[in-house]
């Protein structure tokens, strides 16, 4: 089985089997903390515009611009807003700068993707290793078209993870990402360093940093299942053995 690591979204790339997509901070893991809130599904959009077309009573908006909420949105990118937040058996439609895009460029050719952060990176893992038949394919959003530190670490967390549970041929971007993670012990550090965090701060959401830092606190797995309109539509994986 290969283990591919792609550290930045291109246009050009595509994927046989699974992907798992990480937008560490903070895409990947608020979608992750919506999901664990009891969100029933989240529809990622490639825009503010195409998010807000599915306004309606039982749809809760949640978005990014500049690291902030839009206006007319009812929560914006915060990890720890999203846990908290009373969205059991709604519909939380998402779109922010670099995660929800690079969503959309995995479902074009993937068989199967998977939401992933540090948040639920044990239970993406076993997921993606439970569904792929030939490879396993971690795709970073980096930040704003930039390879992000953040991402590459958690990459390298992951690809651990699907070590442990079989053998894999691994490619260079997979031994890079490994690397990475091997060079920071304690997850805050790279995430703290990354250019994510560094623009957090400007905003004052740098307390979403070390929600984003916890390793395998959920076992929510945001997992493609259809589409609607310009969105995709992710539910909470429910599969034996995913967790655990």
């Amino acid at each position: 089985m290969r283990l591919r690591a792609d550290l930045l979204p291109q246009d050009n790339l595509s994927y046989p089997d699974v992907v798992l997509v990480v937008d560490v901070i903070r895409a990947t893991t608020t979608a992750t903390a919506f999901l664990q809130a009891g969100a029933e599904a989240l529809y990622l959009t490639p825009s503010l515009e195409s998010a807000q077309a599915f306004r309606d009573t039982d749809v809760v908006l949640a978005g990014e611009e500049g690291g902030l909420k839009p206006p007319g949105f009812d929560y914006g990118n915060s990890p720890r807003e999203a846990i908290e937040a009373p969205v059991g058996g709604k519909i939380v439609v998402m779109s922010t700068t670099n995660g929800t895009r690079t969503a959309h460029l995995a479902a074009r050719s993937a068989k199967h993707v998977l939401l992933a952060s540090l948040f639920n990176a044990h239970a993406a893992a076993r997921l993606a290793h439970q569904l792929a038949t030939e490879e396993v394919a971690i795709l970073c959003a980096g930040k704003e078209g930039r390879i992000g530190l953040d991402d590459v670490y958690t990459a390298g967390v992951l690809a651990e993870f699907l070590q442990i549970m079989g053998s894999y041929e691994l490619e260079d971007g997979a031994l890079t990402a490994l690397t990475t993670r091997r060079a920071y012990p304690d997850p805050l550090e790279p995430l703290h360093l990354s250019g994510a965090a560094q623009a957090l701060r400007q905003v004052g959401l740098e307390a979403d940093v070390p929600f984003c830092a916890q390793i395998a606190a959920s076992p929510a797995v945001g997992m493609l299942e259809g589409r609607v309109g310009e969105a995709l539509i992710f539910k909470r994986a429910q599969r034996p053995g995913s967790w655990g």
